[in-house]
């Protein structure tokens, strides 16, 4: 909500703080968002309200809150909360006033003397102090009351401690609404994580069907295409053999985009856990990657034992170094360095390299499936997809950062596991 304007505040005459001349609208919308007209007293407010007794050394105390037709005590100490008209309200009598208010006898104050709570209709009041609840948008919302069937004194200690008791209470019912607020966006993260799950489970039975169903039939467009580069009228054409090549490179390409769907459906879902040597792993990468990794500078540290599934934890590390490798900076040799380290409850394995990097605002959306932000590289923008499907199958997290060196670092942590 907007802030009250200044003007519209009458001041103390001591120089206090100032009361706002609240609209019933802003009061009544103030009053809805925390939640707590309507609603059994919270026992933070209601001790409140005893403090404020005690400290004011009276049998009663409340918390009012006036609504557009009401008084509701949401607190009381001393008598059982009640809801009454506003026109019988001694604090919405009073809500406008510029400062917190003390009679000693409502009996002898004009403001009050033929009040129902004072004439007996609703009770025998006589001592009565009131402070204005004001909250952080400068609305006042009602009142801390305490009050006592006869007449008494009331210190100015007492006075101010009032007064702090009165923003304790605001403090309580900004506390209420922020949890109100947390909840509510816990909710919505909740909701949010549950559909993703299942929209990324569908997206991974879609793509194991597709993969299925693309397969008999490029398999048997490639076989023709190979075939035809038998015939020697074919080989013999110039034309016809750049077209025939095309053709097989563009088969051979949707061949790996099948790959990439195949795993993407198949990897996370059923895991054979086992005690395993990534450090071996990595072996077994650097040779399935060997071709690949001529004129590459490619650097392995000690890594850790952990516990999971053997092929698909050599596919991410396959899959990050290969990256590596693929996003390189032009005319610069690609270094690549696999280090790993203790986190708490787990160990965490890290591949950076001095390639082109990724923009701060993208390296979350990387791990989404078919997400490329270089068309110029190719590839289906699955890579990553599957690492990161594999890594929370196993109970991890995946992150991309920035290099030392200017490039990517994706690192990825495995939980401690028999």
């Amino acid at each position: 909500m907007k802030e009250a304007d200044p003007s519209s505040r009458a001041r103390h005459e001591d120089g206090g703080t100032p009361v706002p001349l609240t609209s019933d609208h802003r009061r009544v919308e103030e009053l809805e968002s925390y939640g707590v007209l309507g609603e059994p007293p919270r026992r933070d407010l209601t001790a409140l309200t005893a403090l404020a007794a005690q400290l004011c050394d009276v049998p009663s105390a409340a918390i009012n809150l006036i609504t557009v037709s009401e008084q509701v005590q949401v607190a009381a100490y001393g008598i059982n909360p009640g809801i009454c008209r506003r026109e019988d309200s001694m604090c919405a009598a009073i809500l406008h006033e510029s400062a917190p208010v003390v009679v000693a006898d409502a009996r002898l104050d004009p403001r009050f003397h033929d009040n129902p709570f004072v004439t007996g209709v609703l009770a025998d009041v006589r001592f009565y102090a009131a402070t204005h609840l004001i909250t952080p948008n400068g609305v006042a919302i009602g009142t801390l009351c305490v009050f006592d069937e006869v007449p008494r004194e009331f210190s100015d200690q007492q006075r101010d401690g009032l007064a702090l008791l009165a923003d304790r209470v605001v403090d309580a019912l900004e506390l209420g609404l922020r949890s109100q607020q947390l909840e509510r966006s816990l909710q919505v993260l909740h909701d949010t994580q549950d559909e993703l799950r299942r929209s990324n489970e569908e997206l991974a039975a879609f793509a194991g069907a597709a993969a299925h169903d693309l397969r008999n039939p490029l398999t048997s467009v490639s076989m023709s295409l190979q075939m035809l580069g038998e015939v020697d009228s074919v080989t013999a054409d110039e034309d016809a053999r750049w077209m025939l090549d095309r053709a097989l490179s563009g088969a051979l390409r949707m061949d790996q985009m099948i790959e990439d769907l195949l795993a993407y459906g198949q990897v996370g879902g059923s895991l054979r856990r086992e005690r395993l040597d990534l450090g071996q792993v990595m072996d077994d990468v650097r040779a399935d990657l060997d071709g690949a990794l001529i004129g590459v500078d490619l650097q392995v540290g000690p890594m850790p034992a952990v516990a999971g599934d053997r092929t698909q934890l050599r596919l991410v590390l396959q899959n990050l170094v290969a990256n590596a490798v693929k996003f390189t900076r032009p005319y610069a040799t690609p270094e690549i360095t696999v280090t790993s380290a203790r986190v708490d409850g787990g160990w965490r394995v890290a591949v950076a390299d001095n390639g082109r990097g990724v923009a701060a605002a993208d390296r979350d959306r990387v791990f989404e499936p078919l997400v490329r932000f270089d068309k110029e590289t190719k590839g289906t923008g699955l890579g990553l997809a599957i690492c990161a499907r594999v890594v929370r199958a196993h109970g991890g997290t995946i992150r991309m950062d920035a290099s030392p060196s200017g490039g990517a670092l994706v690192w990825f942590d495995l939980p401690d596991g028999d």
